[in-house]
């Protein structure tokens, strides 16, 4: 008797709870560039072509193609002897008729040209100068001031005196620009500048000054200095500066008579007109590390370049005018929304209100912008202090270099 067979192993592929994923195609790359080449060049043919205007056909000639010519050409006699005789002049008011009764049969001749005519009767010439006197007698109502509001003429007409004709152009003549128009462009000035002359002696009459102090910081130096108070031009305000460097005298340079760390008093201009970026600064008086203080003359500062002024920040509430507009705009447009089937007093209410609302409005725009720009200069701002007069100070303790 044989053994008996032992199972088969069971493989881990009839294990699993899942078949295999379907397997992906792949196209490739280069075919794909390939037809979207052809379909693009395809495409675009299609669209030039399309787009091409059509040629102009020849449009043939079915009738006359040898010689063409014009109707009233075709209608026109072949030569001179088929051209219609012309008879004898006709009168120009009778002409008309006349010839219409020639082509009716009628012997119609008319008067000879220059034949005279028969002379008037005596009762034709009384209807006649009746008939001229009415007529001049309305031309001379006619032509009467009595209509026109002025004094009343004769009946006779009287050859009136020949009046001047004065132009309209000529009472109301727009002014010729002169040369003087010139000064609006201010051309006047620089002309005036240029020819002016001193009619002073050649010779000045002031002598040269020795200064009064070997102690002297003269005109023309320069204080350099750092702002220790901000600016912001919405209000006049005082500010306070630092002298950051020694300055010494003017003439030899050895003795220091504004030390290092000095202070400024001084004060800036809060009026700022449209489309100005620098505040302007006046400095007043100088405080010295000693305790010791001097006056200044208004000393003017400027920026580390020396452009008058400081320029750092400015505001010009473009912000405040945007919104200003747009409630004017919400405004205007909540008063005009309305039925057109109101009544004459909604209506009149409706529109009094947006009038109101409009003009309210408009006023807050107006007012916003009038904010003049807000300047702002932050501390530690680099400035300089120019010097317009001379100034005499103590050397401080060991000032000399």
């Amino acid at each position: 008797m044989t053994a008996s067979a032992e199972p088969a192993p069971i493989s881990p592929a009839d294990l699993r709870l899942r078949g295999d994923p379907p397997r992906v195609m792949r196209l490739s790359r280069k075919a794909l560039a390939g037809v979207g080449l052809v379909a693009t060049a395809g495409i675009g043919g299609a669209l030039i072509y399309a787009l091409q205007p059509a040629a102009p056909k020849n449009q043939t000639e079915l009738y006359a193609t040898d010689n063409r010519a014009t109707d009233s050409l075709a209608g026109a006699p072949k030569d001179y002897s088929q051209v219609p005789k012309l008879g004898p002049p006709l009168p120009g008011d009778l002409g008309r008729p006349i010839l219409s009764a020639q082509q009716r049969g009628v012997d119609a001749l008319p008067p000879p040209i220059g034949a005279p005519s028969s002379p008037p009767s005596t009762g034709a010439n009384a209807a006649l100068a009746a008939r001229d006197r009415v007529r001049q007698e309305r031309d001379a109502a006619r032509t009467s001031k009595v209509f026109a509001g002025g004094e009343s003429t004769s009946p006779s007409i009287a050859t009136a005196a020949p009046q001047p004709l004065v132009l309209p152009a000529a009472q109301s003549a727009v002014p010729v620009p002169t040369p003087s128009s010139a000064a609006a462009t201010d051309q006047g000035g620089k002309r005036d500048f240029l020819r002016q002359t001193d009619q002073g002696p050649t010779e000045s009459s002031y002598r040269i000054v020795q200064p009064s102090s070997p102690y002297m910081v003269q005109a023309g130096s320069v204080i350099s200095a750092a702002l220790i108070t901000g600016i912001r031009s919405d209000l006049p305000g005082t500010i306070t500066a630092q002298v950051t460097q020694n300055v010494y005298d003017s003439v030899t340079g050895k003795y220091l008579l504004i030390p290092q760390g000095s202070r400024l008093i001084g004060e800036y201009d809060s009026q700022v007109s449209f489309g100005q970026n620098r505040v302007l600064l006046a400095w007043d008086r100088l405080i010295l590390p000693d305790g010791g203080s001097i006056q200044l003359d208004r000393l003017p500062g400027a920026d580390a370049a020396g452009y008058s002024g400081l320029q750092d920040r400015v505001n010009q509430h473009w912000g405040g005018m945007l919104r200003a507009a747009l409630i004017s705009t919400l405004l205007s447009v909540g008063t005009e929304v309305g039925s057109s089937d109101d009544d004459d007093l909604v209506r009149a209410v409706r529109q009094g209100t947006s009038q109101s609302i409009g003009r309210t409005g408009q006023d807050l725009v107006r007012r916003q912008m009038g904010v003049q720009p807000t300047l702002t200069i932050r501390p530690g701002f680099q400035l300089r202090v120019i010097v317009t007069r001379d100034i005499v100070i103590a050397p401080s303790d060991g000032g000399s270099k």
